[in-house]
């Protein structure tokens, strides 16, 4: 359809703005030969579309950016490496980097905060955080209010209860874990709000590089809990922000 046209068709009132806008939702995407860039994701999703750089080359990288930068979007990258970020901060110096999440955000207009409450994401333990914190700024950058409480795995189950009234707190609680992923289950049986398990790698041989705290949280007992992918800080974060921005 030709955007053009369209706008024209409004004009001489041969369409209405209704049926015009639902048109747009579905308008348009940019073909740059290695990528379709979906510019209007926010209209149809409430959220622009996100990098995932890994896997994909510096040059690449930076041609999506600069046509989504020409549309004066804000941009969030997900396992950026900082060899990469270095690149993009040269030509953009407002770029914003955090190393242990991999994350890169280039805002271009204020983000409009109307999350509805806090979201509270908590780790079993610090080897958690690069994950957790990925799930942190994704949910920041999204307009949430957002909270971290990290290190306090059942091993030392204390730690958790004595941080009870910020559980309580919370209007999604993002639970990530390694190891034997049994915190998304004894959170869920504290709290009366939505918990997103998050399982992650961290752990010895039997761990299966995450698959074993996986299959535990998708079993656990505790109900209302849903599960992302192994390492999916990201998708925590976004599913976290649909659910706080529900009425």
């Amino acid at each position: 359809m030709d955007l053009k046209k369209l706008l024209e068709d409004v004009k001489d009132n041969n369409l209405d703005i209704d049926s015009a806008l639902k048109k747009l939702k579905d308008l348009p995407f940019e073909d740059i030969g290695y990528a379709n860039i979906d510019h209007h994701r926010k209209i149809r999703n409430g959220y622009p579309e996100v990098i995932y750089c890994e896997g994909k080359s510096d040059e690449h990288i930076l041609g999506i950016i600069e046509k989504m930068n020409e549309k004066e979007s804000n941009i969030l990258g997900t396992r950026c490496d900082k060899e990469t970020f270095e690149k993009i901060s040269k030509k953009y110096p407002h770029a914003q980097y955090d190393e242990l999440s991999k994350i890169l955000k280039i805002e271009n207009e204020k983000i409009n905060m109307n999350g509805k409450g806090t979201i509270l994401i908590v780790t079993g333990g610090t080897s958690d955080i690069p994950v957790a914190d990925e799930a942190y700024h994704t949910a920041l950058f999204l307009g949430n209010k957002v909270e971290r409480l990290y290190d306090v795995g059942v091993a030392g189950i204390h730690r958790l209860l004595s941080k009870r009234h910020i559980l309580e707190s919370a209007r999604v609680i993002i639970a990530v874990a390694g190891m034997e992923g049994a915190l998304p289950s004894v959170i869920g049986g504290l709290v009366d709000v939505p918990v997103i398990a998050v399982p992650t790698s961290v752990g010895y041989g039997a761990n299966f590089d995450g698959l074993a705290a996986l299959l535990a949280m998708l079993n656990s007992c505790a109900s209302g809990i849903s599960v992302v992918n192994i390492n999916n800080g990201f998708g925590a974060g976004y599913l976290a922000s649909t659910i706080n921005k529900l009425k």
